[in-house]
């Protein structure tokens, strides 16, 4: 598989990556939950490639999903040469403080919980939910302290991931990111995220764009599954993917194809980060990446209409 490098750092990651909230079970946001045994068949199936990064979190299931990763590098000897270890400093889920020390205990709580001594990539989760940003962006704050991690080699790149585009661009402005994580925002249904990844791209920031299926529905269909950004929705506000659906179905496309094609063949995009629960997710997404789509499909579906507005706005906002 085709992999991108991350700045000057001497990672390459895979132009896929798997993504681990769902795997350590969210049923309150994905609607369904995921067995310890599930996962960890999934995360032995990731080992064997051919995709090299994960991605994970201190917050995603209250730390399941790093307890989990933790289990399945212990069974596997050691995380694989050449993989990419991502995860992410968090606020205090209770208080929602998250200064300096609160970054460093994240940290320390995610290498436990893995069983590493370091992590490739690191980012900085979520500002936009803290109880005080400026906690994060003052000196001394946060950020400050996730660049020093960088500097004790407790990671090798360092980022932000987050949501809300309004935060996100004065903080890639005013500190030297390796590489960002945004969701939901660069999709067939979505593309609010655009201006940032040319920003992004010009600084040489290595972008992660996540969640391409919006949650879920252009994975599964508008048929099968009716979220939007893990958001219930009406039947018109699903209309935009049945017509993506009905294009799709002119030209025998799947429309997971379709939605991870088009994040893939962006230039801007380093990798594009898919959620994973089962075996047969991991050789769905594969195939998918695979699959022949012909130019007049895009020329059809590339002239549909899409929203710049954040797709999470009206989103009430549970970590379970």
């Amino acid at each position: 598989m085709k992999k991108n490098k991350i700045k000057n750092t001497g990672l390459e990651v895979t132009e896929i990556s798997f993504g681990t909230s769902s795997l350590g079970s969210m049923p309150d946001t994905y609607g369904y939950e995921v067995s310890e045994d599930r996962a960890q068949k999934t995360l032995k199936r990731f080992f064997q490639g051919p995709v090299n990064m994960l991605d994970t979190s201190r917050n995603y299931a209250s730390g399941e999903s790093e307890k989990r990763i933790g289990r399945a590098i212990k069974d596997n000897g050691k995380w694989p040469d050449k993989f990419v270890l991502s995860t992410k400093l968090d606020r205090d889920m209770n208080t929602l403080k998250f200064d300096k020390n609160q970054a460093r205990k994240s940290l320390e709580e995610s290498l436990e919980a893995l069983g590493v001594d370091s992590v490739d990539i690191l980012f900085l989760h979520d500002p936009e939910y803290a109880k005080d940003i400026s906690e994060i962006t003052k000196k001394n704050g946060a950020m400050d302290e996730l660049f020093k991690i960088k500097e004790e080699g407790l990671a090798k790149a360092v980022g932000v991931a987050m949501g809300k585009i309004n935060i996100m661009f004065p903080l890639l402005k005013n500190w030297d990111f390796d590489a960002l994580i945004s969701h939901n925002r660069f999709t067939l249904l979505n593309r609010e995220a655009d201006k940032l990844f040319d920003y992004a791209y010009n600084k040489k920031i290595a972008i992660f764009n996540a969640a391409p299926y919006a949650g879920g529905v252009l994975a599964k269909g508008p048929s099968n599954f009716k979220k939007i950004t893990y958001q219930d929705v009406t039947e018109e506000m699903l209309r935009p993917v049945k017509e993506i659906e009905k294009i799709c179905k002119k030209h025998n496309v799947d429309i997971g194809a379709a939605a991870l094609q088009f994040s893939l063949r962006d230039k801007r995009i380093s990798s594009t980060i898919c959620g994973v629960t089962s075996i047969d997710s991991i050789e769905k997404n594969l195939a998918w990446a695979k699959a022949k789509i012909s130019n007049e499909f895009w020329a059809e579906v590339l002239k549909l209409p899409f929203s710049s507005d954040d797709p999470e706005a009206n989103r009430i906002y549970t970590p379970g």
